[in-house]
């Protein structure tokens, strides 16, 4: 599968746009992000979320058939938070013409119990996805030994 990482820019007349950071050939990632362990296999095999020592949230980017096209750095925190806005997750998602989306963190402590924020974060990108036509498929959390999902958990 080809992954493609972007980031968004701002041209000279300060309108937001794409541009392409990253594109790798990654045959042992399946491209359709079906369920949370292809999700966790993607975090794990490609963007090592499992060893990172501050806490990384990344987006994934799907059409209508769930196939990733694309992938995006949301935030880059600290050992235990990140901040996220919920208008550059979605500004990012549209510019990108994603249907689905779902959301990617780890928790360097190795626990993947969700925290108060994350809930409250998902539920928020979760209401947003809704009004915009973007729907939060997912939110999981990625640590050494697992994951957690947070559909899987009830909170979406």
């Amino acid at each position: 599968m080809r992954i493609v990482e972007y980031k968004t820019k701002l041209t000279a007349d300060k309108k937001a746009v794409l541009e392409k950071e990253v594109c790798v050939y990654r045959p042992d990632i399946e491209r359709k992000m079906s369920g949370p362990d292809k999700v966790c296999k993607l975090a794990k095999g490609y963007l090592h979320m499992d060893e990172l020592a501050e806490e990384y949230l990344y987006m994934i980017c799907m059409n209508v058939k769930l196939e990733m096209t694309s992938l995006f750095e949301i935030s880059h925190g600290t050992v235990n938070s990140s901040v996220v806005g919920v208008r550059e997750v979605f500004q990012k998602a549209l510019l990108a013409n994603a249907v689905n989306i779902i959301m990617v963190h780890n928790h360097p402590s190795g626990d993947c119990t969700p925290s108060r924020e994350d809930i409250n974060i998902t539920k928020r990108l979760v209401d947003a996805g809704e009004l915009l036509g973007v729907s939060v498929l997912d939110h999981i959390i990625v640590v050494g030994d697992g994951y957690c999902s947070l559909k899987e958990k009830g909170f979406i």
